[in-house]
């Protein structure tokens, strides 16, 4: 057993997690540039997200003990992140297409990069709170948003027909309807 893999043995036990779980979510956040991860287990009851700075959420949503573990494992996954080995913070999930990478790097040259970004059930997002826009992607439309006064902190997404997308903020819930279109990427 390597040294990395005695390291990782060890946080699950820690925290109380299966390592496969572990392992996981490692690699969740190697995706995400070390600073932020969404993936699916068990362990977790069933999707998770993490991003640096304080936003969490498991499957479970009212296991406020799980959530407790989750973001402490997480944490000291992310302190373990060697940045030579991370992908960049602009890096598509794995199951993206190449278009969708060329597309998040077009946005990462527009607005530099995002603080909290994901993709589920065939739409992606991602927001760039310096600029104060949240790009949403669906299949090959894209609309960007002016987020005004909201600082973006996740998202959840109703799990019917429109997929509706709802994020979140210091000040509370954020339904998408509820914010401007703006038309041009550099406005």
């Amino acid at each position: 057993m390597t040294a990395d893999e005695k390291r990782l043995a060890e946080i699950a036990s820690e925290h109380g997690f299966s390592r496969d779980a572990v392992e996981t979510a490692r690699a969740a956040l190697r995706q995400g540039g070390g600073r932020m991860a969404q993936f699916s287990h068990a362990d977790f009851g069933g999707m998770a997200q993490w991003s640096r700075g304080g936003m969490s959420m498991v499957g479970a949503m009212f296991d406020s003990g799980l959530k407790a573990r989750f973001d402490a494992m997480m944490a000291e996954l992310a302190s373990l992140s060697d940045p030579a080995t991370a992908m960049p913070k602009h890096a598509e999930p794995i199951a993206a297409a190449s278009s969708e990478s060329h597309n998040e790097s077009a946005w990462t040259k527009t607005f530099g990069a995002p603080s909290s970004s994901g993709s589920q059930n065939g739409m992606r997002y991602a927001y760039f709170p310096d600029v104060r826009r949240l790009v949403v992607e669906r299949g090959d439309e894209r609309t960007i948003y002016d987020t005004g006064d909201y600082e973006i902190s996740g998202v959840s997404q109703q799990q019917m027909a429109q997929g509706r997308l709802q994020f979140h903020s210091r000040s509370g819930d954020v339904d998408l309807s509820a914010l401007s279109q703006v038309d041009d990427e550099a406005s």
